[in-house]
C-alpha cells in the first residue's frame, strides 16, 4: 500500500490568524529567533493499488474539490517513501 500526502497552506497573501498566534506565543515560551508562522493542513492517503499517473491525477482533483479552497489555499500532493 503507497502513502500520497496533500499538504494544503493557506495562499500567501491570505492572513494567517493561527500561524500568527503561534508566532507571538514562541518568545514566551522560550523559542526565539522564528521570523514567520503559518499553519496548515496534512492529509495522509493511503492508496490500494499502485500509483500510478492515473491515481495521482484523481487525488490531484480529489484535492482541488474537496481537501482545499483553492481560491485561499495552495495543495501539494506527492508520494511518500514506504517505511
Amino acid at each position: 500500500m503507497a502513502r500520497v500526502v496533500v499538504d494544503v497552506m493557506l495562499k500567501p497573501e491570505i492572513l494567517d490568524p493561527q500561524g500568527q498566534a503561534v508566532q507571538r506565543a514562541l518568545p514566551r515560551l522560550g523559542f526565539e529567533g522564528i521570523a514567520d508562522v503559518r499553519q496548515g493542513k496534512r492529509f495522509e492517503l493511503d492508496v490500494a493499488g499502485p500509483v500510478d499517473d492515473a491515481a495521482l491525477a484523481r487525488i490531484h482533483e480529489m484535492a482541488e474539490t474537496f481537501l482545499a479552497n483553492t481560491v485561499i489555499e495552495d495543495f501539494v500532493v506527492k508520494v511518500e517513501e514506504s517505511k
